[in-house]
């Protein structure tokens, strides 16, 4: 159970957070420490400004960041018309540094060419389009590397048990007769294509989709590329609520738990700017109000480098301004 949680990566990192911020935290108290550190494990606001080999490194930290990134700028294809809501790769990797300062434009680069697919990579994408291929390129990211390169070694016809899977130790491969040759336009046969994936699934020890889901998705083509077949995970429902970060397309712009939230810190401004300047004394006291989490948690955010305290506060703010 603790293999499969990750649970010695939290608490080797809880231990490293512990010993950077020594001082802060002794006025505390340890216990309180390691409390709040493992709620924001579960809540999902433990990878927020966090360097992103630690974003990367649990299927809950992936999934936890999808979701926060959802969450904060959902916005962007939620208000405005059809055209405004229509950002570039470069736009949405500045979105993503906003919650992982080192956030890699690669991944961000090869999200964008599963909705673009021979589009120049400078072409608009709406929200939605953007975020379900994000999700399938960011969660799965080993799982396609593996793919991309069973998909090549099948369009050079290539025998499947060739194919050598990174997480395999053991050296079996399936004999399998390899595939025409074909343009590469035609992609691949479905049928043959999925028992190397299959296989695949069996033997990786890094996330992969439902074998049942893939199969399914499979079946309704003979042929299939390999950024056709990128798509149809994008834009799979199932193989979404399998992962569980989002919800489903009709419900991406609905977030009734943070619209409440927004109204309660959009009515706390309008009471402060009602006030008018006779009561800038009271408006000074009630300030803090919007930064008390940051006081009740002196050791938030969780950073292995203080310098980056000051860049997840300008985060944050910018953050705070996309939902609103």
């Amino acid at each position: 159970f603790a293999a499969q949680r990750h649970v010695l990566t939290y608490m080797e990192d809880a231990v490293s957070q512990l010993l950077e911020n020594r001082e802060d935290i002794s006025q505390y108290g340890i216990a309180r420490f390691f409390t709040e550190y493992f709620n924001s494990v579960r809540q999902g606001t433990h990878i927020l400004f966090r360097e992103f080999s630690f974003v990367q490194a649990t299927p809950h930290n992936r999934a936890s960041f999808l979701r926060t990134f959802w969450r904060c700028f959902r916005t962007v294809g939620k208000n405005g018309g059809k055209k405004k809501n229509l950002l570039t790769a470069q736009e949405y990797h500045c979105l993503l540094q906003l919650l992982c300062p080192d956030f890699p434009m690669e991944l961000t680069q090869k999200a964008a060419r599963i909705v673009l697919m021979d589009d120049a990579m400078d072409c608009l994408m709406s929200f939605s389009d953007f975020l379900f291929a994000f999700q399938i390129q960011f969660y799965y990211s080993e799982f396609l590397e593996s793919v991309a390169a069973i998909y090549q070694d099948l369009l050079a016809g290539k025998n499947p048990n060739t194919v050598i899977v990174p997480t395999s130790s053991s050296g079996q491969h399936r004999q399998r007769q390899p595939p025409n040759d074909c343009n590469p336009l035609e992609g691949v046969e479905t049928s043959l294509f999925y028992q190397c994936l299959e296989s695949l699934c069996d033997r990786s020890k890094y996330s992969c989709p439902p074998s049942a889901l893939v199969k399914e998705m499979l079946s309704s083509a003979q042929r299939m590329t390999f950024y056709g077949f990128l798509m149809a995970l994008a834009k799979d429902q199932g193989i979404n609520r399998a992962l569980g970060a989002l919800p489903d397309k009709g419900d991406l712009f609905l977030d009734p738990a943070m619209d409440q939230e927004l109204e309660k810190l959009v009515a706390q401004v309008s009471g402060l700017s009602v006030s008018g300047p006779a009561s800038s004394s009271a408006d000074t006291a009630n300030m803090p109000i919007r930064n008390s989490p940051r006081i009740n948690s002196p050791w938030k955010p969780l950073h292995h480098r203080r310098k980056m305290d000051a860049e997840s506060e300008g985060s944050n703010e910018e953050t705070d301004s996309s939902e609103n």
